[in-house]
């Protein structure tokens, strides 16, 4: 018949495929129902049964042509425990059985009756054998030579008509007996119907399934899938490779599922046992699988409220590892680079040669390193340059002054926080500096001023190279190199119970002290020609001008105490070159080019600096001959509250230091202050 085929046929993606199987009678109710679902499925017939049918289907199963096979009594049962499809069995149901024991009896009347019913007989039937008047035998069969033996236990016992599947009736035929077909048309229709609509759905969980399978198939996490019972439903490549598994789409593509499924079953039962008894999914926890390093999850799969499965994804942790750094350097900002080098600290000092050799010698290494000295003074080019000069160049560098914000705030800019940590908290969180810096370096500026509550997450951080954000349930490793500094004298901080003693022994690993300017005034005429040229196209100098500006500032390279450092060289440079830059202000300003000192008062508004320098040279003068305060032009004048209020802030708001450019002691300098 056309929907019919024999040959092995590739799977069509419209039509299911349902297989016929029968070796006698059955096969012609099958042939006559089977035009009706034509279009709703392909059939094919195989005209064999047991070992020999099971081995002519699996071919068209292995294709993928064969979605279900129907066929009834023992033939079918034994299918159905060795397919790997659906079997559907035509069942013979009460009707069938009366209407079968009408046609023997109204043929051959009075005839003894033989009935043959797959597996067990119906007692019910037994007891309705005297009402209906029919000498009815049942026997059981589980197999081929169980009919045959049955049939003849039957003749024996007087029956001359055996009612039964096809194999019955033929076996009764040959035995001389009359027979009767059990099986009814409406028997098999009703098993088509369940054949071809099985059929359908197969196909679409197939259909889902291989294209689950393509999608799971290309991804590098590895993927199990388990039904209910814990048994292996997908597995993809990734899976098996993460698990150690030799040549893993061989052994899928082999046809070893079985192999395969034992060893995963075995490799991660544990955790689907876990999972199971404490009624918790297990959440990227790092665990020890054939000797790697894996990240695992395992998670329950629920269908309509109720738990169906279990899937569990496996990681390699070097490969989450490579992924972070990869996210953490996409998502950082683009400003955080280190711009300055080592070579770019200006001088020839012995003081600058000695920070230039700890220096390259801390870059070396990823010890915490503690820059300390007075305000102004580089730490921050020194801290760039070590990060410039270490391995972890090209990676980020993040600054961050611990005295620039309130104590809660420091605490979300260092460690970050979850969505909903705080009152006003960003939307999906926030990471904090430490997690920016991952693989390269924070330099925390002003150590000393951060607030004591702080210190000991900070030790923390510095121990455990992990950070905990504000509202957050784990840490995150974090891998960054510490860099901090601080004008003030932490070792008096420690005394004073101000700081922690055991985060300083922490940070105080690689101390590098920064000269004053003063120290190394040497290096003033040098630096300053250096920071004066690199402005010099903001400030429209040219190189007569820039000289010009040298040339007025030259008394105080050698005579000004600089309580401000570099930070106050580079500022008194700048206001220098907007107002003698010009010629028209240069011209103004050459009366007083060497007087400044002593008279010019409108330059000496402007620079300040000439007449605290005088000042500090006649305190100088009075220390070394007292007879000098005889001669009141020769002692300097008592500095007014304005000039006090503004060499404190030159000097950073270090009394020491402005007590020391006003040439007066810290007594005086109070008293002045309190005006």
């Amino acid at each position: 018949m056309s929907t019919f085929t024999s040959s092995l046929a590739a799977p069509q993606s419209g039509r299911p495929g349902v297989a016929l199987v029968s070796i006698s009678r059955l096969q012609s109710l099958c042939e006559t129902v089977a035009p009706r679902y034509a279009e709703r499925a392909r059939f094919f017939s195989v005209r064999e049964g047991y070992g020999a049918a099971v081995t002519a289907l699996q071919a068209y199963v292995d294709a993928g042509a064969v979605d279900v096979v129907l066929a009834a009594g023992s033939n079918g049962a034994y299918l159905r425990d060795n397919l790997n499809v659906p079997v559907v069995m035509v069942k013979v149901n009460g009707f069938d059985v009366l209407s079968a024991i009408t046609r023997a009896t109204t043929t051959w009347p009075g005839a003894q009756i033989g009935l043959m019913l797959h597996e067990t007989i119906s007692h019910e039937l037994a007891d309705l054998s005297a009402w209906l008047k029919v000498g009815l035998k049942q026997r059981a069969y589980r197999s081929i030579d169980e009919v045959r033996l049955a049939v003849a236990n039957l003749a024996a016992e007087g029956c001359s008509v055996i009612i039964g599947p096809g194999m019955a009736c033929d076996v009764a035929q040959q035995a001389g007996l009359a027979s009767v077909f059990l099986y009814s048309l409406g028997a098999v229709e009703e098993a088509f119907e369940r054949s071809v609509e099985l059929a359908r759905v197969s196909r679409q969980k197939e259909a889902k399934r291989e294209r689950l399978n393509t999608i799971v198939g290309h991804l590098r996490d590895g993927v199990a899938a388990f039904d209910e019972a814990g048994q292996l439903e997908a597995v993809n490549p990734a899976m098996l490779d993460l698990l150690g598994f030799d040549a893993p789409k061989d052994l899928l593509l082999a046809g070893r599922e079985r192999d395969v499924a034992a060893q995963v079953s075995q490799a991660v039962g544990p955790l689907l046992r876990e999972m199971l008894e404490q009624g918790q999914p297990i959440d990227e926890r790092v665990e020890q699988i054939g000797g790697r390093a894996l990240i695992v999850n395992c998670v329950p799969v629920v269908e309509q409220g109720v738990r169906s499965g279990a899937v569990v994804t496996l990681q390699d942790a070097l490969v989450a590892q490579r992924i972070d750094r990869s996210l953490r350097t996409s998502q950082r900002p683009k400003h955080l680079v280190a711009r300055h080098q080592l070579d770019d600290l200006v001088g020839a000092s012995a003081a600058l040669e000695r920070v230039r050799r700890l220096a390259r010698a801390g870059a070396a290494h990823d010890a915490t390193v503690l820059l300390t000295g007075e305000s102004g003074t580089g730490k921050e080019l020194v801290a760039q340059g070590i990060h410039n000069a270490s391995r972890r160049r090209g990676n980020p560098f993040v600054a961050f002054n611990c005295a620039a914000l309130p104590e809660g705030l420091i605490e979300s800019e260092l460690f970050g926080h979850e969505e909903g940590a705080f009152t006003g908290a960003r939307r999906g969180g926030k990471p904090g500096l430490f997690e920016i810096a991952h693989t390269g370096t924070i330099f925390l500026d002003e150590i000393g001023e951060m607030p004591a509550a702080l210190q000991s997450r900070l030790l923390r951080v510095l121990q455990e190279r992990e950070v905990m954000k504000l509202g957050a349930g784990r840490a995150t490793p974090v891998d960054v190199r510490v860099i901090a500094a601080t004008h003030r004298d932490l070792h008096t901080l420690v005394e004073q119970g101000v700081f922690r003693a055991d985060l300083y022994f922490r940070l105080n690993l690689l101390q590098i002290e920064l000269p004053p300017l003063r120290a190394r005034r040497g290096d003033v005429a040098q630096l300053a020609r250096h920071l004066l040229s690199r402005g010099a196209l903001q400030y429209g100098l040219s190189d007569a001008a820039l000289d010009r500006v040298l040339a007025f500032l030259a008394p105080l390279f050698d005579g000004y105490a600089w309580p401000g450092n570099v930070r106050e060289l580079e500022n008194l440079l700048a206001r220098a070159a907007i107002y003698l830059g010009d010629a028209t202000m240069a011209t103004a300003a050459r009366p007083v080019d060497r007087a400044a000192a002593q008279g010019g008062e409108d330059w000496q508004a402007v620079f300040p600096e000439f007449g605290r320098m005088a000042r500090a040279g006649a305190a100088d003068l009075v220390q070394r001959d007292p007879r000098s305060i005889a001669n009141p032009a020769s002692a300097r004048a008592t500095p007014t509250r304005d000039e006090v209020m503004r060499a404190l802030d030159e000097a950073g708001g270090n009394r020491a230091a402005a007590s020391r450019a006003l040439g007066i002691g810290r007594t005086t300098l109070w008293r002045l202050m309190k005006g």
